[in-house]
């Protein structure tokens, strides 16, 4: 760690306010093509833990989905440093049978929202909310909920990862996905300039002295 860093890493530390406990990281495609890309992300997810957080997301933008199961296969060999789950665009569940498959976390939503790194690949917010809105309707044909009992909690029962990040960087421009729409509405969000190629443990660290200089309103 460098000088910097370290000053960093202490500011950080003597700080009044809690790091966030959820963390999410948005990237693209075009980002993890970028050589060392793969090992920066390793390095960000375990910056992540070694600063507080105990879950992190990561999302994958992707233009193309014919590279998605390429980039599935990749991260499922990522050397995190916590239980992960990769989601690809189609695959709802981890594939079953795959030697890259993580067989930790199960094979249910519900098993892979516990898992402490949370990766998802060209699985955008809309198309995510609009399965969980396909699922409230057929509970509602079958009659197991009316239609005027359903509220925030049933829909955020629904969508693949529920919890909500409490930080979520972008790198390279203020611009987002339409990552985690639901989950992310309270979140603090935090754009950088920095490229992901060139994304450092100082980077890391900026955003997150950001978000405790923060005071969150949640949309009050």
């Amino acid at each position: 760690m460098g000088l910097y860093d370290a000053y960093l890493a202490t500011r950080h530390r003597l700080h009044d306010a809690e790091p966030p406990p959820h963390v999410a990281l948005v990237l693209t495609e075009r980002d993890l093509l970028a050589d060392g890309a793969f090992d920066t992300l390793s390095s960000a997810i375990g910056w992540a833990f070694e600063y507080g957080a105990e879950r992190v997301t990561v999302s994958v933008s992707v233009l193309d989905r014919a590279v998605a199961p390429t980039l599935v296969r990749e991260l499922r060999r990522l050397d995190a440093p916590a239980e992960t789950v990769v989601r690809g665009p189609d695959d709802g569940s981890p594939e079953q049978g795959s030697p890259d498959a993580p067989t930790e976390a199960g094979d249910s939503a519900g098993e892979a929202a516990d898992a402490p790194v949370r990766i998802l690949v060209g699985l955008g917010g809309k198309a995510e909310f609009a399965g969980a809105v396909r699922e409230l309707a057929s509970d509602v044909a079958a009659g197991e909920i009316p239609p005027e009992a359903i509220d925030e909690t049933d829909v955020a029962e629904r969508l693949l990862f529920p919890e909500e990040p409490d930080l979520v960087i972008k790198t390279g421009a203020e611009r987002l996905s339409d990552f985690a729409i639901w989950q992310s509405v309270y979140a603090e969000l935090y754009f950088t300039d920095v490229n992901w190629r060139d994304f450092r443990r100082r980077e890391y660290l900026r955003a997150v002295l950001d978000y405790q200089d923060r005071q969150r309103r949640f949309g009050r």
